[in-house]
């Protein structure tokens, strides 16, 4: 499996931004998916999932009402779009695949890693 991640960049505080995350090597709609982040000096944070097992989408409590996972079976795309963002939101996103089984959102669960891409906020 092969995790392309894209559309980090540079944003204001209350900006937006939207990152994809195409893969090949294995079909999205059938596996679980996640974004993950982390920022410098902290470890790995689990940020949305979508399980395929039972459907539950799971949202960080600091990211709540401000992202929303998404995935484009027919191309095979992954998506976390980033509304009202903050400096806190400063971090390294990764996306990430599990079995179709998985249900729950940690990192340890999910063996297949995007390479990262990188999400600055800041006036």
């Amino acid at each position: 499996v092969q995790l392309q991640a894209s559309g980090g960049g540079l944003v204001q505080p209350g900006g937006s931004l939207r990152l994809s995350c195409v893969a090949s090597g294995s079909n999205l709609d059938r596996s679980t998916i996640g974004w993950f982040r982390q920022a410098p000096g902290k470890r790995r944070e689990a940020v949305s999932c979508i399980s395929h097992k039972d459907g539950t989408t799971y949202y960080a409590d600091s990211v709540k009402g401000r992202f929303t996972i998404s995935k484009d079976n027919a191309k095979n795309t992954m998506y976390l779009q980033m509304d009202n963002l903050k400096p806190e939101d400063t971090a390294v996103y990764y996306c990430a695949t599990a079995t179709p089984l998985t249900v729950v959102c940690v990192d340890a669960f999910f063996p297949s890693w995007g390479q990262g891409t990188l999400v600055t906020v800041s006036s």
